[in-house]
C-alpha cells in the first residue's frame, strides 16, 4: 500500500481563511436565472418568484459572494433594461449565448435574492459595448442613498436603502476574441483605469477587479496582465483569473492533477503583478480574484448557428458531474486555500444548472451534484488560519503535468481545532496518510468516493455520491486510509 505523511504545525501560517474564497456566480446564461434561482409558479416559489428549494441549497452550499450578471453576458448588457415595472421591461437579443433575455430579473431582484440567501453581491460592469458613463450610472443607482435622479429611481422601485455593493468587476474576459467588445490589453487597460478613477470619485472605498487573462493558455497570457496593470495598478485592488478543466481523451490521471495548472496560473500572475509593482516603485500589492473556476466540459458545447432561433433560457452547459469531477474540483479548492495569501476572492462558476453544483427541474425537483459536497464542506469547516503543509507523498506520471504527488492537501486551524482537506489522486488503490499534528487527535473523518469513479447524482438518486464517515482511522500513530479517487475531510482537536 502507498504511504504519505503530513506534518501540521500551527506556526506555519499562510494567511487567514478568506470567506470570499467561497464565492459563486449567477449569470444570465441558460437556466441559471430562469428556472434556476427564479421561477414564479414553482411549488416552492416565494412571493418574489424565487425558488425556496434553491435558496435552501445555496445556504447549505455556503457561498459567501455572488458575481453578477456575467460573464460573457455582461459585455452586451444594458443594466437599465432590468429595472422598473416588469411589464415595461424590454426583451433583448443576448449575443453572448444566442438567447432572448426577458429582463424579468435585474439588479434590484438580484440584490433582493442575495439578501434572502445571506450572500454578498458582487457586480460586473459592461466595458465591452459600454463604458464610463454607464458604469457610473449603475454605481449611483445601486449605492447612492437618495437625492439624485438615479438613486431616487431605485427608491421608487422599492429599494429605499442603498444596495451598498462593495466589489465591482471592470468588465469580463476582454482578452477573448469571443467577447462582445473584445479589446487589446492597452485598450482595455486605459478604459478600465479611467472607469475605476471615475467610480472612486463617487465611492473611494470600492474594491475593484481588473480583467486578467481568461485562461493560462491564452496567447497573450502574461503580457496581458503586465500591460493592464501598467495602466490600472494604482486604481484597482485585484486582477482576475479564470480557469476551467475537464478530462480529455480518458486521461484521468492528468485530470485529477489539474490543480497543478491552477497553481502555475496563480504563481505566474503574482509574479507579473509584483514585477509591475516594482517597476512602478509602488508599495501597494495587487491580489487575485479567481472569479471564474470550475470543471467544465467545453468540448461538449456547440454554439448556436447564426440566424437560428433565439430561445428564452435554453438548457446550456448543463454538465452532470461524476465522482472524478468532484475529486478534481476538490483539488482546485485546496489550491485556492493554499494560495490564500494572494487569492483573496474566488467565484465558482456557476451556481445553478449551468456547470453548477445545484441542478433543478423546471417546475420540479432540485438536487446536489457531486461537486456540491467538497464546496459545502470546505466552506463550512475551513476557518481561522490556513496552515502551510508540505505533504510527503508518492509521485505518479501524468501525461499533461509530468510527475505529480498522489496526495494534495491543505489544513486550516481555528479555536475548534484543525481540519485537513485531502485528495487521493491514485486511481488504482488506497493511500495511507499518517498525520503528525503536535498532540492533536483525530475526532472524525469523512470521505467522498464510490466504486465507480464515473458515478453521478441524479434527481432520482440524489445521494449516490455523498460524504460518508471514514471508519479506517487509527490514533497511534494517527493514520487515515484514503480510498482511491477520493475527497477527504479530517477533523482533529
Amino acid at each position: 500500500m502507498q504511504q504519505a505523511h503530513l506534518t501540521i504545525d500551527p506556526a506555519f501560517r499562510v494567511s487567514p481563511v478568506r470567506r470570499r474564497t467561497f464565492g459563486g456566480f449567477v449569470e444570465h446564461l441558460g437556466r441559471c436565472v430562469y428556472t434556476g434561482i427564479y421561477e414564479p409558479g414553482h411549488p416552492t416559489a416565494d412571493a418574489d418568484g424565487f425558488r425556496r428549494d434553491v435558496l435552501d441549497l445555496t445556504r447549505e452550499l455556503g457561498v459567501s459572494t455572488i458575481r453578477y450578471p456575467g460573464g460573457n453576458f455582461v459585455s452586451g448588457y444594458r443594466w437599465e433594461d432590468g429595472i422598473g415595472p416588469k411589464q415595461d421591461r424590454p426583451r433583448r437579443l443576448d449575443l453572448a449565448w444566442h438567447s432572448t433575455e426577458t429582463n424579468e430579473v435585474g439588479v434590484d431582484e438580484f440584490v433582493l435574492w442575495c439578501r434572502k440567501a445571506g450572500v454578498e453581491p458582487m457586480m460586473a460592469v459592461n466595458l465591452g459595448t459600454r463604458g464610463i458613463p454607464e458604469a457610473l450610472d449603475l454605481l449611483e443607482y445601486c449605492n447612492h442613498p437618495s437625492g439624485t435622479t438615479l438613486s431616487d429611481l431605485r427608491v421608487a422601485h422599492g429599494a429605499k436603502e442603498p444596495h451598498d455593493i462593495r466589489m465591482w468587476c471592470l468588465g469580463n474576459e476582454l482578452d477573448g476574441p469571443w467577447q462582445t467588445g473584445h479589446k487589446t490589453a492597452r485598450e482595455y487597460g486605459r478604459l478600465a483605469a479611467e472607469t475605476a478613477r471615475a467610480m472612486r470619485m463617487i465611492d473611494p472605498g470600492l474594491e475593484l477587479v481588473a480583467c486578467g487573462s481568461s485562461g493560462s493558455g491564452m496567447p497573450t497570457f502574461g503580457e496581458w496582465e503586465a500591460t493592464v496593470l501598467e495602466e490600472t495598478y494604482d486604481v484597482v485592488d485585484l486582477i482576475s483569473c479564470h480557469a476551467y478543466y475537464q478530462e480529455k481523451d480518458g486521461d484521468l490521471g492528468s485530470f485529477l492533477a489539474c490543480s497543478t495548472d491552477m497553481d502555475y496560473f496563480i504563481r505566474s500572475v503574482v509574479a507579473t503583478a509584483d514585477h509591475v509593482g516594482a517597476k512602478l516603485k509602488s508599495r501597494k500589492r495587487i491580489d487575485i480574484s479567481f472569479d471564474e473556476w470550475n470543471i467544465w466540459y467545453q468540448s461538449r458545447f456547440q454554439a448556436a448557428a447564426p440566424g437560428s432561433d433565439w430561445p428564452v433560457a435554453p438548457p446550456l452547459l448543463e454538465d452532470h458531474y461524476h465522482l472524478a469531477d468532484a475529486v478534481a474540483f476538490g483539488g482546485l479548492l485546496i489550491s485556492l486555500l493554499r494560495n490564500s495569501d494572494r487569492v483573496t476572492a474566488a467565484s465558482l462558476a456557476q451556481l445553478v444548472n449551468v456547470i453548477a453544483p445545484i441542478m433543478t427541474e423546471p417546475g420540479g425537483r432540485a438536487w446536489r451534484q457531486t461537486t456540491f459536497h467538497p464546496f459545502a464542506q470546505t466552506s463550512r469547516y475551513a476557518a481561522g488560519d490556513v496552515l502551510r503543509v508540505e505533504p510527503v507523498s508518492p509521485l505518479y506520471d501524468s501525461a499533461q503535468y509530468g510527475e505529480v504527488p498522489l496526495l494534495h492537501a491543505v489544513a486550516t486551524r481555528s479555536d475548534e481545532g484543525v481540519t485537513v482537506f485531502a485528495v487521493n489522486r491514485a486511481v488504482d488503490g488506497p493511500l495511507s496518510l499518517e498525520l503528525d499534528a503536535r498532540g492533536l487527535r483525530i475526532t472524525s473523518a469523512t470521505t467522498l468516493t464510490d466504486p465507480d469513479v464515473y458515478a453521478r447524482n441524479t434527481a432520482d438518486d440524489p445521494d449516490r455520491v455523498s460524504p460518508r464517515p471514514n471508519q479506517n482511522v487509527e490514533q497511534d500513530p494517527m493514520r487515515v486510509l484514503l480510498p482511491p479517487v477520493s475527497w477527504n475531510v479530517i477533523h482533529l482537536s
